[in-house]
C-alpha cells in the first residue's frame, strides 16, 4: 500500500503552461496528410518524384474545414512537408515544392490557403514539419540544420498564429546515405521565438506520443511524468522505423501501460507536465489511396475512440487524408458528420446545471456550486488533507442518465487516483454505474442509461485534496 503523502505534495507541483493548457481544452483536432505521395499511391515517398506528379484538381480548404467544424474538431495540422522533402509552399530554399508543379502553375500555396480556409472558418491552424528529408542533398551534415531553421522560419513568420509544430521521430538516411544529427534544442528555441504560443508536440517539450498509431488507449492515463519522457532521441527509438503497415496497428505494450502512477514516479526528482495526444488515422493508411475507401473507420468505432481519448485525458489527434482531388472524400466526410451529430446530440444538455450540488466536505472557499461551470475561472475544493470526498448531484426529477463528465482543475495539478459514481435507485438505495482511475482534463464515464433523481460521485483516493473543475450529468 502506497503511503508516502510527502512525495505526493511533490507530484501536485507540476502543473501545465498556458500553451499547455491552450491545447488541452481544444481535446479534437485534425491532421491532413497530403504531398506527393497521395498522386504516387505510397505511403512514404523517397525524394526523387518529379514535382509534376502534385497537381490536386479541386483544392478546396474550405470544404477541409467544414468537415472538420461538422465533427467539432477545432485545429487542422497540415503536412507541410512529409519525409519525401516536397514542400507544400513556395519555399525559397528548395525547388523541390509546389512552385514547380502544375498546381495552379507553379503558383499556389497550400499551406497559404489551407491556413486561411482555417481562419476563415474559426478553427486553429498547425504545421508539421517532417526533419527528415530524403531529397535535400544538405541531409546529414550540420548546413541541413540552416536548412531546415530556415524553412521552418518559413513556416512560423507567412501564415499568421500556429497553435502547433507537430515533428515525429523519423531519421533515416537521405540522398546521400548519411543520416542527420537534429539539433532540437535550436529548433524549439526558434519556435518559442517566433510563435511562442505555439505548443511543440510529439518531439517536443509540451505534448507527448501516446506510444502508438492505432489509436490504443491507457486505463489510467497520466499526465505528471519523469523528465525522460519529454527526450526526443527516446520517442525517435520507439516511432515508425520504416513504411510498415504493422506498425500502424501496433498497441501499447504491457510496459508502457503504467507511465504515471506513484508507484512507478516515487524517487523521481525531475518531473514534468506531458500531457498525451493519440494520433490515429480515419483510414488504414495516413495518405490518400482509392483502394481504402471502402476501408474507412466506422462511426462507431471513432466514437469509441473519441470516448477513450477526449474522455480519457488524451487529446485526439484524427488524421483525414485529402484526396488527389484535393477534397476531403465523400465517406470520411460522412463520417465526420456522423460523430458530430452524436456528440451534440448526447452533450446536448446538462442536467447538472439545474441540478442541487453539495459535498461531505469543502474548505468554505471553494464551493460545489463551482462545477456546474466548465471553465477554470472558479473550482471546488475540500481542505488540504481530505483526500476523500463525496458529491452528490440531486438532479430536478428522475432522469434517464447515461454519461458522467468530470474534469479536474488542472491549473493545479492532476490528482485523483480513483473514483466511483453511483446513482440512486427508487428505494433509496445506490447502484455503482462506473467505476475509475485518473481523471485529469476530462474522464467521460458512459454506463447503461439508469433512471434516477439522483448521482454520487465518490473521490475514493486522490494525491493530496481533489480540486475539480466542472461535473456534467447527461
Amino acid at each position: 500500500m502506497y503511503t508516502n503523502f510527502e512525495y505526493d505534495k511533490t507530484l501536485v507541483k507540476c502543473h501545465p503552461s498556458a500553451r499547455q493548457l491552450m491545447v488541452e481544452q481544444m481535446e479534437f483536432y485534425a491532421f491532413a496528410h497530403f504531398t506527393v505521395n497521395t498522386f504516387t499511391d505510397k505511403e512514404w515517398g523517397d525524394g526523387t518524384e518529379p514535382e509534376s506528379v502534385f497537381n490536386p484538381t479541386e483544392l478546396d480548404a474550405d470544404q477541409w474545414v467544414d468537415a472538420l467544424k461538422s465533427a467539432g474538431i477545432g485545429g487542422l495540422i497540415l503536412t507541410c512537408k512529409h519525409h519525401d522533402g516536397f514542400c507544400l509552399w513556395p519555399s525559397a530554399y528548395t525547388e523541390h515544392c509546389v512552385k514547380n508543379s502544375p498546381y495552379k502553375d507553379g503558383k499556389g500555396d497550400v499551406v497559404k490557403e489551407v491556413s486561411d480556409a482555417c481562419r476563415r472558418g474559426g478553427i486553429r491552424f498547425g504545421v508539421y514539419l517532417s526533419p527528415w528529408d530524403r531529397n535535400c542533398r544538405l541531409y546529414g551534415t550540420e548546413e541541413y540544420n540552416d536548412y531546415f531553421c530556415n524553412q521552418l522560419t518559413e513556416l512560423l513568420t507567412q501564415y499568421g498564429d500556429i497553435f502547433t509544430v507537430w515533428f515525429d521521430g523519423a531519421c533515416g538516411e537521405g540522398p546521400n546515405g548519411k543520416r542527420q544529427v537534429y539539433d532540437w534544442d535550436r529548433y524549439y528555441a526558434l519556435i518559442r521565438r517566433l510563435q511562442p504560443d505555439a505548443c511543440i508536440a510529439i518531439c517536443g517539450p509540451d505534448v507527448r506520443w501516446c506510444g502508438n498509431e492505432a489509436g490504443d488507449t491507457r486505463p489510467s492515463e497520466w499526465s505528471v511524468l519523469p523528465t525522460g519522457f519529454a527526450d526526443p532521441d527516446e520517442v525517435a527509438k520507439n516511432s515508425q522505423q520504416s513504411d510498415d503497415t504493422a506498425f500502424r496497428e501496433k498497441k501499447i505494450d504491457a510496459m508502457q501501460r503504467d507511465l504515471g502512477s506513484r508507484e512507478f514516479l516515487f524517487g523521481n526528482t525531475g518531473l514534468n507536465w506531458r500531457p498525451a495526444e493519440t494520433d490515429t488515422s480515419i483510414r488504414p493508411g495516413w495518405f490518400y489511396h482509392a483502394g481504402e475507401d471502402d476501408k474507412v473507420r466506422s462511426t462507431e468505432t471513432l466514437l469509441d475512440i473519441w470516448y477513450r481519448t477526449v474522455g480519457g485525458n488524451s487529446k485526439l489527434l484524427l488524421n483525414i487524408p485529402p484526396d488527389r482531388r484535393g477534397l476531403f472524400h465523400e465517406v470520411d466526410v460522412q463520417r465526420l458528420r456522423e460523430m458530430g451529430e452524436y456528440i451534440r446530440h448526447t452533450f446536448a444538455v446538462n442536467l447538472a446545471e439545474k441540478a442541487v450540488i453539495t459535498a461531505d466536505r469543502d474548505d468554505g472557499y471553494h464551493l460545489p456550486d463551482a462545477l456546474k461551470v466548465n471553465s477554470y475561472d472558479a473550482y471546488y475544493k475540500p481542505f488540504d488533507g481530505d483526500n476523500q470526498v463525496t458529491l452528490t448531484i440531486a438532479l430536478d426529477g428522475v432522469q434517464n442518465v447515461t454519461h458522467v463528465v468530470i474534469k479536474e482543475h488542472i491549473p493545479m495539478s492532476q490528482r485523483v487516483e480513483s473514483f466511483v459514481i453511483e446513482a440512486r435507485n427508487a428505494d433509496g438505495t445506490y447502484t455503482e454505474v462506473y467505476a475509475g482511475t485518473t481523471i485529469g482534463y476530462q474522464k467521460i464515464a458512459k454506463f447503461d442509461g439508469i433512471a434516477t433523481d439522483e448521482v454520487r460521485i465518490r473521490i475514493t483516493d486522490s494525491r493530496v485534496c481533489p480540486v475539480l473543475s466542472f461535473i456534467g450529468v447527461y
